[in-house]
Formats: structure tokens, sequence, C-alpha cells
């Protein structure tokens, strides 16, 4: 595959090579491109943004909607796509699929709604008015990653396209063939190329375009979250944070530990724990301590993983990712820990396959219980009570999801309210960012802002007050506070005495 003609014309002498992690093979290449060549690319949507943020939020999303029908009915050649970029089983791949699809007839059924101006109490209600607008930024700019790549951009760049701005978007270079052709699919569709480009290159070519878009949109880890708010805050524009995780999973003594035990095992080692949302640490109570752990080892026997597009798990992508998975289990083991399951790279299917891996006798000394592994392992930790679990799972510095298993639904949640993370869960693994209409994002150093709900489409908009002042019985008054508006307003505190909603 060449380079997409969404992207602007290439004039950089160096280039991308993709290759398929497994095979080694290259399946794609892309210009590393300028600064010029950036600079263009969001002049160009500056210009084209201006139509489209005129727009009603209804003339928007019928032709988002016509994207959203060409994307279904292309899905078997995207899901092709991420399986040559990354290797993804066509489950996992097919997720990401279902996961777009159901965000935008989401934001099909809310985008008028939640755009639309909405009316505010005014200060003197009947004389004046108020209103909030819903004004678009101009052009965002969308730094995605490589391991859902056609999900993680395109959760942003559908918000901020429906919101009204016009979007550029720089995708990982290890995966950026899936965002391409979903682009080609958008003006096929309709869009015009202006609203949605693609720039491609590495870290340097995202820091280039945070100096020209008015928003960015951030998916990574937290080193370089940082410096991404760094730089946006320079030129003082707005920036929203997804960002590294540990998220822990709470096994309770009345959990379905049969049900507790697969969803743990897939919470850790789906995308071979290359999610910000892997759950990373699991927190059993005691009683059921044993039981649990015979469950994970007796469903992990029938856990395929390979080369396989039909497996539950594939290869790691990058080869630092694999290093530090194995200085995690070799700090850990060092430490105590005990390898029950797995715990080390199987060379014969490819590169970069690290086991499925399950460690026991943990402790927070480990650096497998404080850090981010981004790989598929699974520490185990026997707990006294919940409240120990809790005090635990807060034990961190990331708060992006959390988990807990119960039978008992009112203390599960309860227990799952006092969790710092952006999103918690019961029951099931990622619930949050999979429910188009409830927000999800991180707390602490796992970001800043929010994907989903109103609030993701709301992110990409700047409030405007509107206000109106009829002039209804007013003369002209010299007065900053004139006495008709000081006999309202002392009026209006005595009658909400008795109406305070007036």
């Amino acid at each position: 595959m060449s380079a997409s003609p969404i992207a602007a014309p290439a004039t950089a002498a160096r280039s991308i090579d993709v290759r398929n992690p497994v095979t080694g093979e290259v399946v794609g290449q892309f210009p590393i491109m300028g600064r010029e060549e950036v600079a263009a690319a969001v002049e160009r949507g500056r210009l084209a943004q201006i139509p489209w943020g005129a727009m009603q939020p209804r003339q928007r999303m019928k032709l988002v909607n016509a994207w959203r029908q060409r994307l279904w009915d292309h899905q078997q050649e995207l899901l092709n796509i991420i399986w040559k970029e990354i290797a993804k089983p066509y489950a996992a791949a097919y997720a990401e699929i279902i996961g777009v699809d159901n965000l935008l007839a989401y934001y099909a059924s809310i985008a008028h709604k939640t755009l639309k101006p909405q009316k505010r109490r005014a200060m003197i209600p009947l004389i004046m008015r108020g209103e909030v607008h819903y004004k678009p930024f101009g052009v965002v700019g969308v730094i995605s990653p490589w391991n859902y790549p056609y999900l993680l951009p395109l959760f942003d760049v559908c918000a901020a396209l429906i919101a009204g701005n016009a979007v550029v978007l720089k995708p990982s270079e290890v995966s950026p063939m899936s965002s391409t052709r979903a682009f080609e699919l958008g003006h096929e569709a309709g869009i015009p190329q202006d609203l949605l480009q693609v720039v491609y290159g590495d870290g340097s070519t995202g820091s280039v375009l945070i100096d020209h878009v008015d928003y960015v949109a951030f998916t990574g880890s937290t080193a370089t979250g940082r410096k991404v708010a760094v730089q946006a805050a320079q030129r003082l524009i707005p920036y929203s944070l997804e960002l590294g995780g540990k998220d822990p999973a709470i096994v309770l003594a009345d959990a379905d530990l049969d049900m507790a035990a697969v969803r743990v095992i897939t919470g850790a080692w789906e995308n071979a724990g290359q999610a910000c949302l892997s759950i990373e640490r699991v927190y059993v109570e005691e009683p059921v301590y044993d039981t649990f752990l015979n469950k994970v080892q007796e469903y992990a026997r029938q856990f395929k993983f390979g080369v396989g597009i039909n497996d539950y798990m594939g290869t790691m992508i990058n080869e630092r990712e694999v290093i530090r998975t194995e200085e995690h289990v070799k700090d850990a083991v060092a430490k105590g820990a005990k390898v029950v399951l797995g715990g080390r790279r199987r060379p014969d299917l490819g590169p970069r396959f690290f086991e499925p891996t399950v460690l026991v006798d943990v402790n927070h000394d480990m650096l497998v219980m404080q850090e981010e592994t981004f790989g598929p392992l699974m520490p185990i930790m026997k707990v006294k009570n919940a409240e120990e679990a809790v005090r635990l799972a807060n034990d961190t510095q990331y708060g992006l999801g959390a988990n807990v298993f119960s039978t008992n639904l009112r203390r599960a949640k309860d227990i799952a309210a006092r969790l710092n993370a952006g999103e918690s869960n019961i029951n099931r693994f990622v619930q949050g960012i999979g429910t188009p209409a409830v927000p999800s994002g991180g707390m602490r150093q796992s970001g800043i802002g929010r994907r989903n709900g109103p609030e993701g489409l709301l992110k990409y908009t700047q409030p405007q007050a509107l206000m109106t002042d009829t002039m209804i019985a007013q003369k002209p008054d010299l007065n900053v506070l004139d006495r008709m508006t000081l006999f309202s307003l002392l009026t209006l505190r005595r009658i909400r005495r008795l109406l305070p909603f007036i």
C-alpha cells in the first residue's frame, strides 16, 4: 500500500516502512512529512472548517452517517488491514469496527440536542435572555497510538468532526494504514478531503502538528502526554490526554469465580496486554483465593494464542514493551514472586511473542504492581478483605479504569465508587469505553478529558455566552447599577426565598 492521496504531497526524503510484526514483511510505506507539509495541511483544514462549522449539526451528521455506512460496508477490508499492520486476531479487530459503529450511532441520536444553543436563566428573567452557543475550535490535531489503530483515532476524529471542526490526524508510524483507509472511505462518502487529513511521521511530526492546530487530542504514554501538555500550554491551546494505566481488579468472596476468572483473563491478556485499560493487578479475598487461582489456570489452558487470525491473543508489537515485560517478571521473581503460568518469550511463534503469564505471591514492592507493564502479565495478590483491596487498588499514580467482581451488586457498586478511576466496571472488563453514552477517561496520571457521552462532543467546542437585554421598561441611566436593575435584583432576592427556581 502506498502513501494515501489524502496526505499532502510528500517531499520528504525519508519514509516509514509498515511491517507485519510476525513476518516482518513490508505491508505499507508512507512519507515522513516535514514542517511545511504539516503546516499546509492545517491551513487547508482551517479554510475547509469555516463552511463545515457553519452547518447545523443535523447536516454534518448526515454526511458522517454516510461515512459510518461506508465503513460498515468495508469492514472485511478494514479487518484485513488491521491484521496486516499489527497482526491483531479478527475477534479483537472486529471489536474495533463494532465500537466505532456503535459510537457513531449514538452520536447520530444526540448530536443535535447536545450541540444546539442552550437557554440559560438570565440575570433578570423576562427582561433579559441568556443562551450558550457551542462553537468549534477550528482544527483539531489527533495523535493516536498503534495498539488500536482504527478505534482510538476514530473515536476522537468523529467527535471532533461532528462538533464542527476540521481534523488532522497523526497516526502511529507503526500502524497508519487502518485510519488512512477509513479517511479515504470518508471522502468517498462525501466529506471534503481537507476536513479529514492525515499527516505521517514519527514523534517529531506530532510535535510540529501541535505547533499549528487549535486543539490537541493525544492518546499514548504518560511520559509523552506530559510533553504534549507542556507544548500545548506554551501556545495556550486546549488539549485532552488519555494516558497510561495500572488497572486493578478486585475479586470479592461472593463473586461468580468462573465468570471472574474468564473476564480477568480477557482483561489482562486481550491484545497481549497492550491496552491502557488492561487489568494489570488482581486482588482476591483470602477465602476464595485458592479456588480462583485454580480456575484461572484451568481457563488459561483453554486460552489460544499464536499467529492465527482466530486466536484470542497475538504478538506484542514493540521490543521495548517485551523487554519491560521480561524485566517486570525478573524483578518480581527476585523479590519472592512465583510464575505459575507462562513467563517467557516464544521465538518459535515470532520475534515478539510473550506467553500469557500468571504471577503469585506478589506485593507492592514489585515493579509489576506499580509500573505499567503493557504486556500479558497477570499478577494475583491475596488480600484479607475488601478494605485492604480498595487501599491497595488506590495505591498507584494512575487512575484510568478499575474492576470489581461480585454477585452482591449493591456492595460492588459501593466499592467501585471508592476506587480512584475514570471508569469503574462491575463484573465486566472495559464497559465504560465500550458504552458510547458514558464518559471514559482517566484520573491522576492517566489523563485529562473524556471520550464518549455528551462530554466527548462538548470537549471539542468552546461555550459562548450570548446575552440579550430587551430594554423593556428601561430608561437611560448612567449608573452602572441603574435603578431598574437594582430594583429587579432586590425583588428577585425576596421572591427566591419562596421560589428558588426563578
